[in-house]
């Protein structure tokens, strides 16, 4: 998840630089104001979230198979817990009984 995370801050990085590229040379229009930086941004996070969706597609596939195979796994674990405790419980109430 942390490879897709730093992969997917590259790409709105490389926008950024682009589009901050594009506003200072006047390819793009300015910001109103003093909302220039903030268009910078905006406009990048617009751009690239369509190209993360599209080139990391693999990447995040992968890290959705991870997280679900995390997710079994603990799920796995509290299942096993559970019946250990139902196990335990069980013994003491029949040790109970049986004095």
């Amino acid at each position: 998840m942390l490879r897709y995370t730093l992969m997917r801050l590259g790409v709105f990085v490389g926008c950024l630089v682009v589009v901050w590229g594009a506003v200072y040379s006047g390819i793009a229009p300015r910001g109103l104001g003093n909302s220039n930086g903030l268009w910078v941004v905006l406009l990048a996070l617009l751009i690239s979230a369509p190209i993360s969706f599209v080139v990391l597609r693999k990447e995040r596939d992968r890290a959705s198979v991870q997280v679900a195979q995390r997710v079994d796994r603990m799920k796995a674990n509290l299942d096993a817990n559970r019946n250990q405790e139902d196990v335990a419980d069980d013994t003491a109430r029949a040790q109970g009984q049986t004095s």
